[in-house]
């Protein structure tokens, strides 16, 4: 029989943070399903951080579902695999969900073409060696599918003195509305434990915890029933809490370890990956596949058919709708979840490897919205400082950012700590779009780091 206590007992978890209306209900019970392909994909060459894939193929060339069609371009990149079997119309600036257009394929779909994925090429990690896995990883395209869309194999690739004892596999998801990592952790366990050892072997650890929240025990079950019970790969649940999921706060609920600012994880032997990028490895590094398609949780009161949706990568936000049934505008749609995500601006728009939700509203919340985004001056309430889990000073911070005193914010506050979780401008009484502020500063100064850099060369 499971027992519950026996993962709920170290309830380990970080300071601060916030407690937002989770509203998962809409999907968290719906099974995984395909989306139809659309006649149309866009393939921005940039979809991961670091230098965009360099296109292979030329307009009018025909390509088979899985085929490499961009190359990586220097270590800090990945390549990008054609997601259906079609011809390629052009390649051209197209509208992206951060706002800027960039150079991107675009693919024509055949519709009568049964899409089987004909790249496959039988691989064995257990006979492979770290570096090898690290190559192989890199020929996946695989990014960190929770959002940020980091290169995996870089994260497999350390500075020189870290070692990593311990692989950290985040399935909190604690982002309000999202379920897209709790129903691979229910559906793909298998996956998700196989792409949990290759990662352990490309780094050396001796051991994995798979974290997730306390409101997803159903997938502690999947997963458990999959593990031996003296194996070096556990499964643990953490008080659920926002923003639980960021790698910082899952290294201090799961191991009592602080993350020291500005270092990453592996410099106190940690490696932390999502559990969605963690199955996907699973399933595709046995195939020498690369990534075409990634689960998308469609949600929200302005959806018909809200769920969980195999999503081919490069599927317009338009066709997303019109197959799931939408009648309002892009103004009223989110990349992502409520507190991270960002609006997006057009229709056009395609989802990426980084895409894990689209939040659908109605006009009338985005109205009410709109209404109610009236801010006032900081009352210096100081409860921005108790909910934010990095120990900043948002109210600090926000008055210096309207001054434009950008450096101060840098040196003497640590801005850059920050990670635009939106903790701040949620528990903000005055209405402070603080994280905005957060983000022109940031913006402001790399700006500025570039030009120095370019003065100086």
């Amino acid at each position: 029989m499971f027992d519950l206590l026996k993962f709920l007992r170290p309830s380990g978890t970080f300071s601060h943070g916030i407690h937002p209306a989770e509203n998962k209900h809409f999907t968290a019970h719906l099974p995984i399903r395909r989306l139809p392909f659309a006649p149309e994909l866009v393939l921005p060459l940039s979809q991961h951080f670091g230098a965009p894939s360099e296109s292979l193929v030329h307009p009018g060339q025909e390509v088979v579902r899985g085929e490499p069609i961009a190359k990586a371009n220097g270590f800090m990149s990945v390549p990008l695999h054609a997601p259906a079997t079609g011809r390629i119309k052009r390649i051209e600036l197209m509208p992206t969900a951060k706002g800027p257009r960039t150079p991107s394929i675009l693919l024509e779909v055949y519709p009568g073409d049964s899409q089987e994925v004909r790249y496959d090429a039988p691989r064995d990690y257990t006979t492979m060696e770290p570096k090898a896995i690290v190559q192989a990883v890199q020929d996946t395209g695989l990014v960190g599918l929770g959002g940020a869309a980091f290169p995996t194999h870089v994260k497999l690739s350390p500075p020189q003195g870290h070692h990593v004892h311990t692989v950290l596999i985040n399935g909190c998801e604690c982002e309000p509305f999202l379920t897209t990592d709790h129903r691979v952790m229910l559906e793909y366990p298998e996956d998700l434990i196989r792409g949990t050892k290759i990662l352990m072997k490309a780094l050396g650890a001796e051991r994995a915890i798979i974290g997730t929240e306390e409101n997803k025990m159903d997938a502690v079950a999947a997963i458990q029933a999959h593990l031996p019970t003296d194996g070096p790969i556990s499964v643990q649940a953490v008080p659920t809490k926002y923003p639980q999921g960021a790698e910082k706060m899952l290294a201090k609920a799961l191991m009592g370890v602080e993350i020291p600012s500005g270092n990453f994880p592996s410099s106190v032997g940690l490696g932390v990956f999502n559990v969605a990028s963690t199955a996907e490895l699973g399933a595709l590094f046995p195939h020498s596949r690369g990534v075409i398609e990634r689960v998308v949780t469609v949600t929200g009161p302005g959806i018909e058919k809200p769920g969980n949706y195999l999503v081919p990568i490069g599927t317009p936000v338009g066709f997303i709708l019109k197959q799931l049934g939408f009648t309002g505008t892009s103004n009223c749609l989110i990349m992502g979840g409520p507190m991270m995500g960002g609006s997006v601006a057009s229709l056009a728009v395609p989802m990426t490897k980084g895409s894990g939700g689209l939040l659908v509203l109605t006009e009338q919340i985005l109205e009410q919205q709109q209404r109610d985004a009236v801010s006032y001056p900081c009352i210096s309430c100081a409860q921005c400082v108790a909910a934010c889990p990095m120990h900043l000073n948002p109210s600090q911070l926000g008055k210096l950012a309207h001054k434009h005193r950008y450096e101060e914010m840098q040196g003497d506050f640590h801005l850059m700590d920050c990670f635009e979780c939106g903790c701040c401008s949620y528990v903000c009484p005055s209405g402070i779009p603080l994280v905005q502020y957060f983000r022109i500063a940031k913006s402001s100064l790399r700006e500025q780091a570039a030009r120095e850099r370019a003065a100086a060369s």
